[in-house]
């Protein structure tokens, strides 16, 4: 994640419940025997000068699957067994709708087990706080528990928290975000989808048949009010059939749509996906689409990309104290 002139480290995907994780290899924060490890590499973060966060998640229906580096050595399933170390029997999700027919068919959560939910995040939240997180974003997109419940193609539950109504769909997340707001001083982000990718317009004849980024622009706008701090706008991963053409910037428009009903400059809008150039970074920045720029694979590729990207720039950041004397131009 990085602005001009700032850098700041975002860990991904911690699971608040055990059947919240994606895959059995992800990192989770539902219990305190968890903290330690994740409080040495804040440690060493906060040494080196650098901010770091983390992302609190729940996979809801495409939860208990194999992660990527294991996928390729398993047939054409995608859940993880109990003898695989996975969970099929506690997959839940707003309604029982399967992401694909490779997914197990998810269990429609109760209100109780909602309430449990929002428990968990609060639990992991106070964990974060003793650990020494410097901000939390939420994870609402890519067709993860949250990213469900907004979407009417996942959630079509007869009570007040599904079907139709936007108004609906949204109240549990919000409610959730509401009480994670509440519950952390600190920065308070949160990431999205804004848009299914599915076949068709996002409403026909008042009805809605997809999530899009009308719904977002309404979504983000709500937690806005909410007080959370930025909105991460990504896109996709709640529909098996999504057909997405995945070129250079192209959710950008989605952030800029969002930062344009919000032009509040304390409304911080973040942008990603495919955005490999520094100097395109800076532009999407400097034209006014977004306010921050997150990076994931790209950095994964290169890891001292924020320090290249400062060094073309001409923008000052900090290295790593060993690393210092290479970019000292810096």
């Amino acid at each position: 994640m990085a602005s001009r002139g700032v850098a700041a480290i975002c860990m991904e995907a911690t699971a608040v419940l055990p059947e919240g994780r994606i895959s059995p290899q992800d990192a989770g924060l539902w219990t305190d025997s968890q903290m330690e490890p994740l409080k040495r590499i804040v440690n060493f973060a906060h040494a080196q000068g650098t901010k770091i966060g983390v992302q609190l998640a729940h996979a809801g229906r495409k939860a208990s699957t194999f992660a990527p580096w294991v996928q390729h050595r398993v047939d054409a399933r995608n859940t993880a067994t109990e003898e695989e170390y996975g969970w099929p029997d506690r997959v839940v999700g707003p309604s029982p709708i399967a992401w694909s027919e490779r997914y197990v068919l998810p269990k429609q959560l109760t209100k109780d087990q909602l309430t449990e939910i929002e428990e968990a995040f609060l639990a992991s939240i106070k964990r974060c706080e003793e650990i020494g997180f410097d901000f939390i974003e939420i994870h609402g997109a890519h067709g993860y528990l949250i990213s469900e419940f907004v979407s009417p193609l996942s959630n079509v539950r007869s009570d007040e928290f599904g079907g139709q109504s936007l108004e609906n769909r949204l109240r549990w997340p919000l409610r959730l975000v509401s009480r994670c707001r509440q519950a952390w001083r600190k920065p308070l982000f949160v990431r999205i989808s804004a848009t299914d990718w599915a076949d068709g317009p996002e409403q026909v004849d008042g009805i809605w048949k997809q999530f899009g980024i009308e719904q977002s622009k309404v979504w983000a706008s709500e937690m806005y009010k909410l007080s959370v701090d930025l909105v991460h706008v990504s896109s996709g991963g709640n529909w098996s059939g999504q057909k997405i053409k995945a070129e250079p910037g192209y959710q950008v428009p989605f952030a800029e749509a969002i930062k344009e009903v919000n032009p509040d400059p304390k409304r911080f809008v973040g942008a990603v996906g495919f955005i490999k150039d520094p100097e395109y970074a800076e532009t999407i920045i400097q034209d006014g689409k977004a306010d921050v720029i997150f990076l994931a694979r790209a950095l994964m590729r290169n890891p001292h990309w924020p320090l290249e990207a400062a060094e073309k720039l001409g923008v000052r950041v900090k290295a790593a104290n060993q690393y210092e004397r290479a970019f000292y131009r810096l």
